[in-house]
């Protein structure tokens, strides 16, 4: 008899390419799978491999008292409208992938005696996981130690990022080789939302690389809708090739063609890198209150899969130092490629799914 699985995840590329790889992994094992989710599913998670998407009240907690309240409130709402979803949907296990969206469903499920499983892609637990995480059957992890977890290791596995069948496809690609005269492909973007930072900063250090190395470059970049021109436009009077687009629905294949990766350090940005094996300079997110980008890109650095720089480090002439020395050291570039394909799970989706067939195999609380 076909069993029916709750997922749940923030509405951005970072918790829903992972849970998008666990759904097509039970699905393929004949689970019905539902997302619980926002609004924000409609322009990263279309494609969904869901029976049925539903839309629960969530909010953000922030520090300000008055924006904090409604937070609260909103939350209060999706856990009310999750306990009416899990009385129809009847899952057999709910699973959360992180974000305040995942909250309510799986604090319900929690609290109803639903079997849970909580993954955490980052090397630090985010807020919405910290809160979940003692109130969980299961926590899987992408990596071996996580930031906030050391007290639950009993319940803590490592399963790795799981990621999605395009990222494993790319991952057959071997590390690019460059014949004389040919492109030299780096490849910047800032995780599913995007940089401003790179469109500020790339034409900068462009133009301080010299006539000799721009010559060599074909850049295809992320960039804001609205920052598209402007960074086209500095690209242009470089005389630079460069693709820019606001989002590549082709990522993996794009990353598996690079030579060189600047790019944030998301969990699944660096969960892809790795799988590929592609070197990357890793600028972590500055300001963000669990410092989660920076924690990722510290292991993947330790590991010699790349190299990580902060925001505040980074000015034009210093990345073009950067993108220089490995142009003129393809050496250390293809170790950099194997040391990061070394740290690479690509059977993370069904090490996750193995775990939460385990867990749904459990009797529910109070049966």
């Amino acid at each position: 008899m076909a069993r029916t699985v709750l997922i749940a995840a923030g509405g951005t590329g970072g918790h829903l390419f992972p849970a998008e790889a666990l759904a097509l992994a039970l699905a393929a094992r004949g689970w019905h799978v539902h997302l619980a989710t926002d609004h924000r599913v409609e322009v990263y998670g279309h494609a969904f491999p869901a029976e049925e998407v539903h839309y629960l009240s969530s909010a953000t907690i922030t520090r300000q008292p008055a924006a904090a309240v409604k937070a609260v409130a909103a939350l209060g709402v999706g856990f009310v409208q999750a306990h009416l979803l899990l009385r129809r949907v009847r899952p057999a296990v709910a699973v959360g992938f992180g974000g305040y969206p995942t909250v309510p469903p799986m604090l319900a499920a929690a609290t109803a005696g639903v079997p849970t499983v909580l993954h955490e892609q980052n090397a630090v637990l985010g807020r919405a996981n910290r809160f979940l995480a003692p109130r969980v059957t299961r926590i899987a992890t992408s990596f071996a130690k996580v930031g906030g977890a050391e007290a639950l290791a009993a319940r803590t596995v490592q399963t790795g990022n799981p990621v999605r069948p395009a990222v494993r496809e790319a991952a057959a690609v071997p590390y690019p080789g460059r014949q004389s005269g040919s492109p030299f492909r780096l490849l910047v973007f800032g995780g599913s939302q995007g940089a401003r930072f790179f469109s500020d900063t790339m034409p900068a250090t462009v133009a301080l690389l010299g006539k000799e190395l721009q010559v060599q470059l074909a850049i295809t970049q992320q960039a804001r809708a609205e920052d598209v021109a402007r960074v086209r436009q500095a690209y242009d009077l470089l005389g630079v090739k460069a693709e820019l687009a606001p989002f590549f629905t082709d990522m993996p294949a794009r990353i598996a063609a690079a030579h060189l990766v600047v790019a944030r350090s998301g969990a699944s940005t660096c969960a892809e890198l790795a799988v590929i094996g592609r070197p990357a300079i890793l600028v972590p997110l500055p300001h963000s209150l669990d410092n989660d980008q920076k924690a990722n890109a510290t292991v993947l650095a330790a590991a010699g899969g790349g190299w990580m720089i902060e925001q505040v480090e980074l000015t034009p002439t210093r990345l073009a130092d950067e993108i220089a020395r490995r142009m003129n050291d393809p050496a250390s570039l293809a170790v950099a490629a194997a040391g990061a394909k070394a740290q690479g799970r690509p059977d993370a989706a069904e090490r996750l799914a193995d775990v939460v067939e385990q867990v749904a195999a459990r009797p529910k609380a109070g049966a």
